[in-house]
């Protein structure tokens, strides 16, 4: 980072106020706008200065662009920067820690800063109100999944028991679906990664997990077979009622064995094996559950070593917990993942 593009960026009160806001949430561009009162290309400038000063980085996802801060400090230690000022991106954290100093003691500013977060405030009751907008439009579809798998409390009660008492460290949600589980493991993760496909569960997602720090949680669209993450990047990876969906497990499972640290865990909470073929035409699910031999020969095949299942009868369906931990060994190469058995 150079001081020159930095000093250039932070010369302009609404590009001070961005990294304020910022600061506390990833927002969309045209909720950036919406924000500060300003039309969307006005806004975009002022973004595009940012990005180029390495104060603020733009995500995609979908057909919409996300703004977050690239100096907070989850930001910086996922870049490998360490905690003092004088390395890496030190000029950035000190660019933070001012605009944070200068909300404290220069009166205007912070008068500026607080009605801005008084705007995001109703930008984050409106996410609410369209979360709950189409949980109503689906309910009885919810309703019937949930008797179908039982109650969620005995599985997420047994799925936090097989994973052990001590913390889950960095932590990936795949399928994050509504963000219930991401909620979930937030209590006991130093960080949770949400991933979905579908922008618009990414959107109940976010609404659900705006409450939680910014520095806490991300939510990234991208698919299970193709995960956007480097590897050995998380502690324990998660599959909540997601792998029915997939057409192959072996290049889900290699994927999640590759962004697992060597000794972290996986767990897989989803359907035993059954006969209910309704649910491939009803509910889009490409398998109709797992048998034990099943998941075991997958897991080990990539890489993994599995633990005990746990099983969760329920009517007319049973969950079962399979988790696995990563070999200290490198994981089989594709061939053999290939051709292990479905």
């Amino acid at each position: 980072m150079r001081i020159d593009p930095l000093l250039r960026a932070l010369s302009e009160p609404t590009r001070l106020r961005m990294m304020r806001l910022l600061a506390h949430m990833e927002l969309a561009v045209g909720e950036v706008a919406q924000v500060l009162g300003q039309s969307q290309p006005r806004v975009s400038r002022h973004i595009r200065i940012l990005c180029d000063a390495g104060l603020a980085e733009r995500r995609k996802e979908g057909s919409w662009v996300f703004l977050r801060s690239a100096v907070s400090e989850e930001a910086l230690v996922s870049k490998g920067v360490s905690s003092g000022l004088s390395s890496g991106l030190g000029l950035g954290r000190a660019a933070a820690h001012l605009l944070a100093v200068a909300e404290r003691e220069d009166p205007q500013f912070a008068a500026r800063c607080a009605e801005d977060r008084r705007h995001l405030a109703a930008i984050r009751a409106g996410r609410e109100a369209n979360a709950q907008a189409y949980f109503a439009r689906h309910a009885a579809e919810w309703d019937t999944l949930r008797r179908l798998h039982g109650a969620d409390e005995p599985v997420e009660d047994a799925l936090l028991a097989a994973l052990g008492g001590h913390s889950l460290g960095a932590a990936l949600d795949v399928g994050t679906g509504t963000g219930r589980m991401a909620q979930l493991l937030s209590a006991r993760a130093d960080h949770v990664t949400a991933l979905d496909k579908s922008p618009e569960m990414l959107r109940i997602a976010r609404a659900r997990l705006q409450s939680l720090p910014a520095d806490k949680v991300d939510l990234v669209q991208g698919d299970f077979t193709a995960l956007p993450f480097a590897p050995e990047a998380f502690d324990t990876v998660l599959f909540h009622q997601v792998l029915h969906y997939a057409q192959d497990l072996a290049p889900v499972l290699g994927e999640a064995a590759r962004v697992l640290r060597p000794g972290g865990r996986i767990a897989v909470v989803d359907l035993a094996a059954h006969q209910h073929e309704e649910l491939r035409e009803r509910h889009a699910h490409a398998r109709l559950g797992f048998s034990d031999e099943q998941m075991r020969t997958q897991l080990v095949a990539a890489g993994l070593t599995p633990a005990i299942p746990v099983a969760l009868p329920g009517d007319p369906l049973t969950v079962k917990i399979w988790t696995a931990r990563r070999n200290t060994a490198p994981a089989p190469d594709a061939f053999e993942r290939e051709t292990a058995p479905v």
